[in-house]
């Protein structure tokens, strides 16, 4: 009977051994601060909400790049099945994925409100589809206000970026500030601090976590920020598909839950990432303009010009996207 005993107990710890042993770990990857940045942040909850929910599942969060896959590599890491997760920026797959330049089409998502009304509309079906197309899944989604950090003058009026070096997460945006005066360049969130301090940028547009998280507004006297949103950042919890569809029904339904969670809490963390921004640029001497009503109207009509023009001509899916948007857009505001 001892030996019986003895036998079930040994057994019954072998399994949970090799339960432990053989626990699925989901790598989640991006390129920001660790804690101070709420993309960071986000993907912990995430993490912790989805571990909680999923046996058999361990998540892991690697901020500032620590696997050593640069953010503009993330997709293809993902598509190959050499990364599990990322908290990526859309708009670095347009090389590949021209779609989704919507991401980044400036003046287009107007503030964080409208931002999360998407999820519920026929928009986040389409991009969900093309984004699984491309070997990813759509999982949180995490959307950025932004505005402009300057070292030289204040941004207003589109005449006010003449003759500055800028950068922008996406040509799309650039075609704007092109159309101003300015001269663009892309490049990932984690280089624009050392561009601006070595003078190779004069200005930037970027989100408000970035200014905060990176500390670019160490390099910057002039913001703007506030008001109608020219930019818009786009850094979804996205998952492998490869991942996805491993993944148990039950597993994956305890993820798309965690998700859920995560974008109730990124958008509590994005109302008060504007008035953590402004204490801080006004504790750094930062002059602080708000985007005008008049200025915005007038970036708008460019924006509509150049970018949104120019997306329209991707292929007629795009067109289509920017159509969907745009109504929804529309009906947000009718709602109110």
């Amino acid at each position: 009977m001892q030996f019986s005993r003895f036998a079930l107990l040994l057994i019954v710890s072998c399994t949970l051994i090799g339960s432990v042993a053989t626990a699925q770990e989901i790598r989640i990857s991006h390129q920001w601060a660790e804690q101070t940045d709420a993309r960071d942040r986000a993907a912990r909850v995430f993490a912790q909400e989805a571990e909680m929910r999923a046996p058999g599942l361990k998540f892991r969060v690697y901020g500032h790049s620590a696997l050593g896959i640069k953010p503009g590599d993330l997709l293809e890491a993902l598509q190959k099945d050499k990364l599990e997760m990322a908290v990526y920026p859309l708009v670095y797959a347009v090389p590949k994925v021209p779609e989704f330049s919507l991401a980044g089409l400036p003046g287009l998502v107007p503030n964080f409100a409208a931002a999360q009304a998407l999820k519920t509309s026929d928009i986040y079906a389409m991009l969900q589809s093309i984004a699984e197309e491309h070997g990813i899944r759509i999982l949180a989604l995490l959307w950025n206000p932004g505005g402009f950090l300057s070292k030289d003058r204040v941004i207003a009026e589109p005449k006010s970026v003449n003759g500055l070096k800028m950068r922008v997460s996406d040509p799309m945006f650039g075609l704007m500030l092109k159309r101003a005066g300015a001269s663009v360049t892309t490049m990932p969130s984690n280089e624009i601090f050392g561009a601006m301090q070595s003078g190779a940028l004069d200005a930037v547009v970027t989100t408000y976590e970035t200014m905060l998280s990176l500390k670019i507004y160490e390099q910057a006297k002039f913001a703007t920020i506030g008001g109608q949103s020219l930019f818009m950042g786009f850094s979804p919890v996205v998952m492998s598909l490869t991942t996805w569809k491993r993944l148990t029904a039950e597993q994956q339904a305890a993820v798309e839950e965690a998700a859920t969670i995560t974008d109730s809490y990124y958008a509590w963390a994005q109302r008060d990432v504007e008035r953590r921004l402004l204490t801080t640029l006004q504790t750094a001497g930062v002059t602080v303009r708000r985007m005008g009503k008049d200025d915005y109207l007038s970036w708008l009509q460019i924006a509509q010009e150049t970018a949104w023009l120019e997306y329209t001509r991707v292929n007629p899916r795009a067109r289509e996207l920017l159509l969907t948007l745009v109504r929804s857009m529309l009906e947000t505001v009718e709602d109110k």
